[in-house]
């Protein structure tokens, strides 16, 4: 009798190598393949299995529309039935449902090829799509062609500008689309869109890839403006278009870009991101020159009286101009030594008073001040410790009073 020869598990992997192994699959399994065969009768799916695949009749619509493919394809199938009695595996298009939707976005997104899509909301941060039956996409403003939300007219304050890029945006509701596919996130039912890039807007292939290759973060390139937007100014370097968000535009307060720049002007740009090979892109403007902020702020120290004048008065304090490029905010809490109920009893606009810094934020930009700590004479009442400059809030202002000042300093007027 002969012994039964046992191998390795090594050995059969080897003995195995390069011997392609056929797929089995089981009913219900959403499966891709590629387009061998069109007839009359169906189409001839390659899906790597024992054998190929059939789709034929009614399981080649799809929204009630048969699907137009062509040879070498590629299609995501259903899985009827992996054997039937001839031994075919049978296939349906129609119940992949929205799993085709998803494929053929990855496949869009692939190939970087283009699609239409129907806008049918729009928000402050750009507008809403239907991309086809129960599939929703998000083009942001930011890539939304140039002309459909640049601007070249004078607001009066950030708010006027998103006001009016809003009308805008909500005009296009009900308009076709031509976008491409930047972003995909199936688990969270995310899709972000481009118009602009669909149309390679102010895009030079050749030269943004000459560009690309020699640029990195934090080289000082030289471009042009070619849209303005509330949120900031649109710039082509090179052939390279980014965004100057509206905080990297000036070392001042920005309410409205087009206040800074107009559409067409020349301006030095400050590489901050390169993403997607140089599909996006951040620049800056203002860190190519020197932050006024810290000349300004030597001239001055905590305990200091100084002149200002009321630029706008709110619910929790006054902010205070002292001189150009900087200003300060008197928190309600100093501004008496009586209860205030609201500073305009105090105050109001275009009043000159004056004031002591109570603190100073290199970080944050600003000065904290006080205006109950000067007397009559505008003579300091008491001199300031240390322990109060460094926390106020023991003078009557609760933590959370204190912990919005930082950000309510940025977006006062």
């Amino acid at each position: 009798m002969s012994k039964i020869q046992k191998h390795s598990e090594e050995e059969v992997n080897a003995l195995l190598e390069g011997v392609e192994i056929p797929k089995t699959f089981k009913k219900g399994d959403i499966i891709e393949g590629t387009v061998v065969t069109i007839s009359d009768f169906g189409m001839v799916v390659n899906v790597g299995g024992r054998t190929e695949g059939i789709v034929s009749g009614k399981h080649l619509k799809l929204g009630g529309k048969k699907i137009s493919k062509n040879l070498g394809d590629k299609v995501l199938a259903y899985v009827l039935n992996p054997e039937n009695e001839e031994g075919q595996l049978m296939l349906s298009v129609s119940k992949t449902g929205t799993e085709l939707k998803w494929h053929e976005l990855e496949q869009a997104k692939l190939t970087d090829s283009s699609i239409k899509v129907k806008v049918i909301e729009a928000n402050t941060g750009g507008v809403i799509v239907e991309i086809n039956e129960g599939l929703r996409g998000f083009v942001p403003s930011s890539q939304l062609r140039n002309n459909r939300i640049y601007t070249t007219e004078t607001y009066s304050g950030k708010v006027d500008a998103v006001k009016a890029l809003q009308t805008k945006l909500a005009e296009m509701i009900g308009e076709e689309l031509e976008v491409v596919v930047m972003e995909i996130n199936k688990d969270k039912n995310k899709v972000i869109l481009s118009e602009k890039r669909a149309f390679n807007d102010g895009v030079d292939a050749k030269q943004m890839a000459e560009t690309l290759s020699s640029l990195k973060v934090g080289d000082a390139i030289e471009g042009e403006v070619t849209g303005i937007a509330p949120f900031g100014l649109f710039v082509n370097a090179k052939g390279l278009e980014g965004l100057v968000h509206l905080s990297e535009i000036s070392w001042d307060k920005v309410s409205n870009p087009a206040d800074f720049y107009k559409v067409g002007e020349k301006v030095q740009v400050q590489v901050l991101g390169l993403q997607d090979n140089g599909k996006r892109v951040a620049y800056s403007i203002k860190r190519l020159v020197p932050d006024p902020w810290k000349n300004i702020v030597k001239k001055y120290k905590q305990g200091q009286i100084v002149d200002g004048v009321v630029k706008s008065v709110a619910d929790y304090g006054v902010f205070v101009k002292i001189e150009e490029g900087l200003n300060g905010l008197i928190h309600i809490s100093e501004l008496s030594n009586k209860l205030v109920k609201h500073p305009s009893q105090i105050v109001k606009a275009g009043d000159e008073i004056k004031v002591m810094i109570i603190s100073i934020s290199n970080e944050d930009r600003h000065l904290g001040l006080s205006l109950k700590r000067v007397n009559a004479s505008g003579e300091a009442e008491a001199e300031v410790s240390t322990e109060e400059t460094a926390a106020p809030a023991k003078e009557g202002n609760s933590a959370r009073e204190m912990e919005g000042l930082d950000k309510l300093l940025q977006d006062a007027e």
